[in-house]
């Protein structure tokens, strides 16, 4: 239920935020606005595409989820909190950058650094927990082995932070990358002869680099203390030798988590669109933007350990299938996936 609710919340509040930034009605903000449309739109497209996947998705995140690490919801709210405090003190950035008078394009600058620097501090928390808590999951499903998450908190923060700093840079940019390589795919891969060459040399392309950086790469930085684009390659042939990757390819888990934090995201954005509109109109479309950008870093933070949960059962289950830890939810998948392409 968690996966239906994420893909059928996002696209309706993504458009009443939309929605909101129409009837503030200056220029910026029906921009904004248009361009949140747009995207609720292509989020409740792709939500009916995926519709035959939320029984698997939804198995595959409970069985996942339902034995977690000790300490791992603690670890979660604590870098939660974290995360909130954190915002808390750039908005106070913000609002100093805004107080310099007659420098606009100063106070932009400074506002823009400030939000890159809540991005690049949200997406490396987020990843710390990642490899931390998948760590931890990893080893108790792999080997029976119960390990403290403070243990394995320390030993990430003191061994690992160049692996998680460089995963944090390049996770994102290949799987934009790769997203728009299916878009373009989808979209005119079959419409014309030169199209269809593009396409297919893009799609090639994110594919030769999702090999080199990709999400799953975590377990083994955690697990095995290796340099990130190792362990991302090494996890991606496991996948390709025992069958996974097209599996992996379906998998919902990080659309659900990215479709957690725009709906929590614009949720934020339209309590505070709301509130700006009451109090001080002519603020509305910054604080609404700001806030959604902070209320999306939040949910995405918030949703990491099940993220990290899901990425260490499929690459424990891809090192030891026949192990009695698992159940059936992936070799049934496997089997109806075959039937579906017979």
């Amino acid at each position: 239920m968690a996966i239906r609710a994420a893909f059928c919340l996002s696209p309706l509040l993504t458009s009443a935020v939309g929605f909101l930034f129409v009837y503030i009605g200056s220029s910026p903000s029906l921009a904004v606005g248009i361009v949140a449309l747009v995207s609720a739109l292509i989020q409740s497209l792709y939500g009916f595409w995926v519709i035959p996947r939320f029984d698997y998705a939804n198995r595959i995140l409970s069985v996942s989820i339902a034995d977690p690490p000790t300490k791992s919801m603690r670890l979660a709210f604590y870098s939660t909190l974290i995360g909130i405090l954190y915002c808390c003190f750039l908005v106070c950035g913000i609002g100093g950058a805004r107080a310099i008078e007659d420098r606009a394009i100063v106070t932009a600058l400074f506002i823009l650094v400030i939000l890159m620097s809540l991005s690049w501090t949200m997406q490396f928390l987020k990843n710390v927990m990642q490899v931390t808590i998948s760590r931890v999951k990893y080893m108790h499903l792999s080997g029976g082995v119960i390990m403290d998450t403070s243990v394995a908190l320390h030993d990430t923060v003191e061994y690992q932070t160049g692996s998680v700093s460089f995963g944090s840079m390049l996770v994102p940019l290949i799987t934009l990358l790769r997203g728009s390589a299916r878009l373009t795919s989808l979209v005119g891969g079959d419409t014309d002869e030169l199209m269809f060459a593009y396409a297919s040399c893009y799609m090639e392309l994110a594919s030769l680099l999702v090999a080199c950086g990709n999400r799953w790469g975590f377990v083994h930085v955690g697990v095995y203390n290796k340099e990130f684009v190792k362990a991302s390659s090494d996890t991606w042939d496991i996948f390709n030798r025992v069958g996974l990757k097209q599996l992996i390819d379906l998998d919902l888990t990080g659309s659900f988590c990215f479709l957690s934090g725009v709906a929590g995201g614009a949720m934020c954005g339209l309590v505070s669109g709301i509130w700006s509109i009451v109090i001080q109109k002519s603020y509305a479309t910054e604080i609404s933007i700001y806030a959604f950008l902070i209320g999306y870093f939040i949910f995405r933070l918030a949703m990491s350990w099940p993220q990290a949960c899901v990425s260490a059962y499929y690459v424990a289950y891809a090192e030891h299938p026949q192990s009695t830890q698992f159940d059936s939810t992936i070799p049934v998948r496997l089997e109806e996936l075959r039937r579906s392409q017979a």
